[in-house]
């Protein structure tokens, strides 16, 4: 069953890249969310994450801070 994934990311961070071509390369559909562009969205991210620093990815309700593959593959799983 595909997983709701959303990735709380802004244009100038080179680890929310790298957090997007990890779910590309896994064939997860995900929606990308600019933080820096939409200020109620980043109130969302901080509310949900606790953490102002980007990138953050939600997978179905699992948060994970920053770049963490591992973090990110186990959650895919779940």
């Amino acid at each position: 069953m595909a997983k709701n994934v959303k990735v709380y990311s802004t244009r100038t961070c080179p680890w929310c890249v790298k957090v997007k071509d990890f779910l590309k390369e896994k064939g997860v559909k995900y929606e990308d969310v600019d933080v820096g562009a939409d200020r109620k969205a980043a109130e969302e991210m901080v509310e949900k994450s606790g953490q102002m620093g980007v990138p953050v990815t939600d997978i179905d309700g699992t948060i994970i801070v920053g770049y963490n593959r591992d973090a990110i593959e186990e959650a895919l799983q779940g």
